[in-house]
């Protein structure tokens, strides 16, 4: 099955050489945008594509405010404090995510707690969130989520929506309402997916996305929040240093961050966000080229949640065991083209093994089999 893989990549994308994972392609206005910019002097976070840039995200996603910061671990940091975590407090997570994640939640002083995934959509499941709160939470009398074992409020969850394929809203948002938890909502990787109609990020208390130079647009780096326009007005000024408007004084009014995107970064996205859609199309032709390719086969392709669309960021396969994802990885990155496995998972790592946790059957069975191949867009297929 490896030679026959390597040998579609390659041919797919016309090489034999080096394949990456995931690379950005720059083919639209980029440069004349950066041009406008740097002729302009406004080249920090003060500038007209900054302010474009955020209005043409909340455009596109139908979210009342979207405010733009320096990346997606800023955007989900300031989403958690908008949220109300605190430190002390517990926020519920997945173990099959990206560090930035939990890093996130550890910023803010609060503790990881992991629930177990779905196997079909890779993100949190709704009833490994239910069973979790049933056995170890309860709501004290202000209506408040507390841990039986120690008291400490449980304040917010935080789903992720793997690959780019939506996890299961509908059941996450019923179960965060019943239990008073906010659902912050990490959409970093699903820029251009949607949920039953709506977009991603925009179906929570607060959702963010990510623009790193591996996303399927780019700023660079970059990320945003998605919220209501109460607060995204508060986010906005939390990003922005806490700085009070004054003609030429500086007075903050509490603890701010220096998070807000930089006007050389927001003319790359402006640019970027306008071959979002061709973009989409080239890695969902992509996706149906992998799908047929796989069919029949011992590798299951992993296909977009039902009453979805997924942008497919990163195409991905689930081996039959350990083995078969060993053996995978090193035949393709011999051969120069890449794959990657999954994340390891976050209670494993050294930081976060202390970590409250349910079983994870489901996560540790997807660590050992998922792995990642080249999803780039071709430029033959942008037009």
């Amino acid at each position: 099955m490896s030679k026959q893989l390597i040998q579609f990549i390659q041919d797919y994308y016309g090489s034999k050489e080096s394949i990456p994972l995931h690379a950005p392609i720059f083919s639209g206005h980029e440069k004349n945008y950066l041009m406008e910019t740097i002729d302009s002097t406004f080249v920090s976070s003060v500038g007209n594509y900054v302010d474009r840039f955020e209005q043409e995200i909340a455009n596109y996603t139908g979210s009342p405010q979207a405010v733009a910061t320096v990346n997606g671990t800023a955007a989900l940091h300031i989403a958690l404090k908008l949220a109300g975590v605190e430190a002390g407090d517990l926020v519920i997570t997945q173990p099959l995510t990206f560090v930035a994640t939990c890093n996130a939640i550890a910023y803010c002083g609060a503790e990881p707690v992991f629930v177990d995934v779905d196997r079909e959509t890779l993100g949190m499941s709704a009833q490994a969130l239910e069973l979790w709160l049933n056995n170890h939470a309860e709501l004290d009398a202000e209506g408040a989520c507390r841990a039986h074992a120690d008291g400490k409020v449980i304040r917010a969850c935080v789903p992720m929506h793997a690959f780019g394929h939506p996890a299961d809203l509908d059941g996450l948002c019923e179960v965060a309402q019943r239990w008073n938890l906010a659902l912050v909502e990490d959409a970093a990787e699903s820029l251009g997916s949607f949920y039953k109609g709506r977009h991603t990020g925009t179906l929570g208390t607060v959702g963010i996305l990510s623009f790193n130079g591996n996303k399927i647009i780019t700023t660079g780096g970059g990320g945003m929040i998605l919220a209501n326009a109460a607060t995204g007005a508060r986010a906005k000024h939390l990003t922005t240093t806490a700085k009070k408007p004054h003609a030429y004084e500086y007075r903050h009014d509490e603890l701010g961050y220096n998070y807000r995107l930089p006007n050389l970064n927001a003319a790359l996205g402006c640019a970027q966000l306008e071959q979002l859609e061709t973009f989409i199309r080239a890695k969902r032709a992509l996706a149906e080229g992998y799908k047929a390719f796989f069919r029949g086969s011992s590798l299951q392709f992993i296909t977009e949640p039902e009453e979805c669309r997924s942008n497919y960021w990163l195409n991905a396969v689930i081996c039959e065991d350990r083995k078969q994802r060993d053996d995978l990885l090193k035949n393709t990155n011999n051969e120069g083209v890449m794959t990657r496995p999954i994340w390891a998972l976050m209670n494993h790592l050294p930081m976060y093994q202390h970590c409250r946790h349910d079983d994870l059957t489901n996560a540790k069975w997807l660590e050992e089999r998922v792995v990642n191949l080249p999803s780039s867009v071709r430029l033959e297929d942008e037009v």
